[in-house]
């Protein structure tokens, strides 16, 4: 449970160390600027289709609607909320995980550079962006194909979506720890299924890390402005927690 809570409350705690370098700060302009762009026209989008959708199936805009069709307009207003930050949320991940993925590791770098002290050798901008553009590609294939396979656990009776919903949030936990904790592992070019071994072997770190991910990147607004904060979070717990100190990471 220490451990958990260790990763827990890790983001929280890189805050002061983000904002002591202002090197970091300058970094992350620009991706937060694109991020909100993203983030901002993906909610809009899927708001004002999803509500106007439900307005025009109810046919709520008929001034005699009833009681009843107005507290059923209003449960599915919310339930229809919560559904658009869901979406949001997968869509932010995908998209703004591509377009942002060489900011992300210019910020990943420095902190590197930073926390073990030593010069990292400069890539050109293209190599650089390939890399790291090739990493998010990697991840987000892994992503799709594992929710997919939880999607299809609602099909089993009675506890399906259940275990479905548990196993959900699991993989939610692990996925957001692996997204921030990789960037200096991409740039090491390590194998993707040595990418996932390292970070399993984290084991409670990795999933209490991955929780408050999850948590802070579905909260809109709040995921814009937090997701810099967290990719120099995973880099400096990479380091910190011995995740590259694995005999996995030295051998690969």
């Amino acid at each position: 449970m220490k451990d958990f809570l260790f990763g827990f409350t890790y983001p929280f705690r890189s805050l002061k160390f983000f904002f002591t370098h202002k090197v970091l700060i300058k970094y992350s302009i620009a991706p937060m600027l694109i991020n909100l762009l993203i983030y901002g026209s993906v909610f809009i989008f899927t708001y004002k289709w999803l509500m106007g959708s439900l307005d025009n199936w109810l046919g709520i805009e008929n001034t005699e609607a009833g009681f009843w069709l107005k507290f059923i307009h209003t449960a599915l207003l919310i339930i229809g909320f919560l559904l658009t930050l869901f979406v949001c949320y997968l869509l932010f991940t995908i998209l703004g995980n591509i377009v942002t993925a060489p900011f992300n590791e210019e910020i990943s770098q420095r902190v590197e550079e930073i926390v073990t002290e030593s010069k990292m050798n400069e890539m050109g901008f293209w190599e650089d962006a390939y890399i790291s553009i090739k990493g998010e590609v990697q991840k987000l294939v892994f992503y799709i194909f594992f929710l997919f396979l939880i999607f299809l656990l609602n099909a089993v009776p009675a506890a399906g979506s259940v275990l479905s919903a548990v196993i959900g949030v699991i993989f939610s936990c692990f996925y957001n720890a692996l997204d921030f904790l990789d960037y200096p592992m991409t740039r090491k070019k390590m194998r993707f299924r040595d990418k996932l071994k390292v970070t399993r072997k984290g084991k409670l770190v990795t999933y209490g890390f991955g929780f408050t991910a999850f948590l802070l990147m579905f909260l809109p607004v709040v995921n814009v402005f937090m997701k810099p904060i967290l990719v120099a979070a995973g880099t400096s717990l990479f380091y910190e927690k011995g995740y590259s100190s694995q005999d996995l990471f030295r051998n690969s």
